[in-house]
């Protein structure tokens, strides 16, 4: 199942409804950005809709140029196209019930195929490509046979495989707003006298800072005073709302040229404050982990399930884990981890890393893990988000609302937070000294106004990006800790710039990768700290004087006051002194900046980068 993550957003209140809408689109259109449409139920008891292909602003135009009647029942979408191509007619809404009922999806059904047979063999026709056409149309079907939407709706999800958050509403019903979600994330807003719904928070952030999470094959029903969940065979489920951490201005550039430039600039906020609240006499003290240190002396190991950006943030923490807790840990992608049959059992421990926790093939390894009998803990972004409530334990990141789809300060974030757990499990297990430990928290909590400092010195990178616009590929490499970052700038540079880009650990270059080098060649290199890594230094210095021995053009992230780097790259980088753990933190900031200018650069839109959404999964 390929699954490609839409904005869904739906209000019932006022006759705002077209301004939330669209507001809450605005905010959302990181997860899909080939259309948008909404429809609205208005104050004659008309439905009408309107969808356009292309970004937000095409729709917004239209709406400009030809506003739609104002209503207090509506439901919006931004798309990623996974059935049909982004068109106007297959941009939701899609209709159901000759045109009297609306519905929008996010994900994929992949019945679809036999269910649309069956509607054309009743004699059924269809508007569109789309599988969520056949939703719609199914669900109008059943309201004609029960006179009720809500048991129509819960008829049809039934049926449905698949991944999907169906919104639907109904012309008969003016004020009521139907949504369902299995594998796909649903958050309600509560307003007071209105109600909100949305793929994620940033639907409604504006309007209330009070929220529920809508939990795996559950069904909402909102109206402006009212909320009811169920789950799909008609059960009532207790929710337990939450309050929302940031407010609608941290979803908006806030002057920045782009929602990526904001993001890195809030890199130091976001170590500092996932750092918050968790250190207490120098010792990391993690509260949402009160009362486990039992299960965490007994673990023999421990692995790490992530995807891209979260996968290389997972290897970056494995050399910090074991360094401090003296425990194994490995990292595995999610989307290969349950298929090769591996090995864990109740000792172990499966630690999640996912920025909005409704990554599908994480939620899924982490399924796996606990039905294998192993613990679970989640490094999430996202409050209420699946693989947070699905797990034994979250620590949860601050890193506030990432709307960029290429990942930055939830990178750094979720590095800080593997970094806190490891110095919460080395107290815990007695593997150092309080004074050791101590030692490195203070290292740790330097970090944010030592990014401060790479950020105000980004000029000169900047530059070099604009000088390599032209660059048809660049190399990464990088050993120990700097390996996981040389992978994460060559990720960067890919999803941005559309170049080919490639991370190597430095040892492998031998190995066959330096047939790769020819004259011009850009090869950025992690150097390690030469005071941290008197082993690993010269080595990497060994390999600059190699290929830049055969014609590369090296650019070397390197400690201040590295006076070996000098004489033997063409460009350096510096960042401040730091332990050897602490570098990545630090290294990865200028790649972050590159990817970003190389792509402004080349005329790229660097929040919403070609073929990707912000959450994508593939199980």
């Amino acid at each position: 199942m390929l699954l490609y993550m839409c904005g869904i957003v739906g209000y019932v209140g006022n006759d705002k409804t077209v301004d939330v809408l669209m507001g809450g689109l605005k905010r959302l259109e990181y997860r899909g950005y080939d259309s948008a449409g909404i429809a609205v139920l208005d104050a004659t008891g008309s439905l009408n809709t309107r969808k356009r292909a292309g970004k937000l602003a095409v729709l917004t135009e239209d709406l400009a140029a030809n506003p739609i009647a104002p209503g207090s029942t509506g439901i919006g979408h931004t798309r990623w196209a996974t059935h049909g191509g982004p068109t106007d007619r297959n941009a939701h809404p899609h209709l159901g019930d000759e045109g009297r009922l609306a519905l929008i999806h996010n994900g994929i059904i992949e019945n679809f195929a036999e269910l649309r047979a069956e509607l054309l063999a009743d004699g059924f026709t269809f508007e569109s490509d789309t599988d969520t056409e056949i939703a719609a149309v199914l669900i109008g079907r059943e309201y004609r046979s029960t006179g009720d939407l809500t048991e129509a709706f819960r008829r049809v999800v039934a049926r449905l495989d698949g991944a999907f958050t169906l919104l639907a509403m109904h012309q008969d019903l003016p004020g009521v707003v139907i949504g369902a979600r299995r594998n796909s994330p649903l958050v309600i807003g509560l307003g007071d006298g209105e109600n909100f719904l949305g793929s994620d928070v940033a639907a409604f952030v504006q309007y209330t800072q009070r929220a529920v999470a809508i939990g795996q094959d559950q069904m909402v029903v909102i109206t402006p005073d009212e909320v009811t969940v169920t789950d799909f065979s008609g059960n009532h489920v207790v929710t337990e709302p939450f309050e929302i951490q940031w407010d609608a201005s941290a979803a908006d550039k806030g002057g920045w040229s782009s929602f990526m430039a904001k993001e890195i600039s809030e890199e130091p906020d976001a170590v500092a404050n996932t750092i918050r609240g968790r250190v207490e006499g120098g010792q990391v003290v993690i509260p949402e982990l009160a009362g486990l240190d039992e299960l965490f002396v007994d673990i023999n190991r421990i692995v790490i399930i992530a995807c891209g950006t979260a996968a290389y943030a997972g290897t970056v923490g494995t050399y910090a884990i074991e360094r401090w807790a003296g425990i194994p840990v490995t990292v595995e992608l999610s989307h290969e981890f349950r298929y090769r049959d591996p090995v864990i059992d109740a000792r172990t421990l499966v630690i999640s890393v996912s920025q909005s926790g409704e990554t599908m093939d994480t939620l899924m390894a982490v399924r796996f893990a606990s039905e294998s009998g192993a613990k679970t803990l989640s490094i999430c972004n996202t409050q209420g988000a699946t693989i947070a409530r699905e797990s034994d334990a979250v620590v949860y990141t601050h890193a506030g609302p990432e709307v960029a789809v290429a990942s930055t300060k939830a990178f750094t974030a979720q590095i800080t937070a593997l970094y806190l757990f490891g110095l919460h499990l080395a107290r815990v297990r007695g593997t150092h000294t309080p004074a050791f430990l101590a030692s490195q928290v203070e290292e740790l909590q330097a970090v944010p106004d030592k990014i401060a400092s790479i950020l105000g010195a980004s000029e000169k990178i900047a530059q070099l990006a604009h000088w390599m616009a032209d660059s048809r590929a660049v190399l990464f490499l990088g050993r120990h800790v700097g390996y996981p970052i040389a992978l994460e700038g060559a990720l960067k540079l890919k999803e941005l710039a559309y170049i080919h880009a490639e991370g190597f650990a430095g040892g492998e270059l031998k190995h066959g990768p330096i047939a790769l080098i020819e004259p011009g060649q850009p090869v950025f290199v992690v150097v390690p700290s030469p005071r941290g890594s008197a082993i690993l230094h010269p080595k990497v210095i060994s390999t600059i004087e190699e290929i830049r021995a055969r014609g590369a053009r090296v650019i070397a992230i390197a400690e201040q006051g590295d006076a070996a780097v000098l004489p033997s790259a063409d460009e350096v980088i510096p960042i401040p002194l730091a332990g050897p753990l602490f570098e990545p933190l630090l290294a990865v900031i200028p790649l972050h900046i590159f990817a970003m200018e190389l792509a402004t650069a080349k005329g790229l839109d660097v929040d919403q980068p070609r073929n990707l959404a912000k959450s994508v999964t593939v199980e």
